[in-house]
């Protein structure tokens, strides 16, 4: 993916009502952001491409940065046949606490590649993600690009800043992944702790890289 200007690819578009849902929710949070940093992907999933998500919007939340995805929902015209939900009814959110990194733009590089991936799971395998799951990548590495972090996996809540919209398309849900350690994963497989509990013992919802496991 690289830095795009979204509006400059709405422009290239007849019809984008779902994207621009999308984009009113996020500016109703950030209303002074109208030119977030944006990430297209260069050729489209429906072209042969390897990326699903057509984009994702980086929002600065102040000490963290907030990722919104635009693709798992149908962002053009509707072409599934449930008028209830917008695709897959779900666009991910991310929230990642800023830092003295050595690269933040390979760092924020690295969370979109991350949600690409997510994503491809749900294009390949119709796997749909909803609040407070979890899902354990098996690696034992951090998923920062220097892999030195305690952070592995994540947990899913929902978005608690960016609401659920009713689009021309149908609604749209944004579920919030947060980063979790590999402990902590371990602990929710063994039915030591619950999602919602972790999350409750975390006490926030911004991933940070640089945090100790709680179990």
């Amino acid at each position: 993916m690289e830095p795009s200007n979204k509006d400059i690819r709405k422009d290239e578009i007849v019809l984008s009502t779902g994207w621009d849902a999308i984009t009113q929710e996020c500016e109703r949070v950030y209303p002074t952001q109208k030119n977030p940093k944006h990430y297209a992907t260069l050729i489209s999933w429906r072209l042969g491409g390897n990326d699903p998500l057509d984009g994702i919007s980086i929002y600065d939340g102040g000490d963290y940065w907030h990722f919104v995805t635009y693709g798992l929902s149908e962002l053009y015209e509707k072409e599934s046949e449930n008028k209830e939900i917008s695709g897959f009814g779900m666009e991910f959110t991310l929230k990642l606490k800023k830092g003295s990194y050595q690269d933040e733009e390979a760092e924020l590089k690295g969370i979109c590649g991350i949600l690409q991936t997510i994503a491809r799971l749900t294009f390949t395998e119709g796997e749909t993600f909803y609040p407070y799951e979890y899902l354990y990548t098996g690696q034992t590495t951090g998923i920062d690009t220097q892999m030195q972090s305690n952070i592995t996996g994540f947990i899913t809540i929902p978005d608690h800043d960016l609401k659920t919209i009713n689009t021309p398309n149908g609604s749209v849900s944004f579920v919030e992944f947060i980063g979790v350690t590999n402990n902590e994963l371990l602990a929710i497989q063994n039915k030591e702790i619950g999602v919602k509990e972790l999350y409750e013992k975390l006490g926030n919802d911004v991933t940070d890289y640089n945090r100790d496991s709680i179990q």
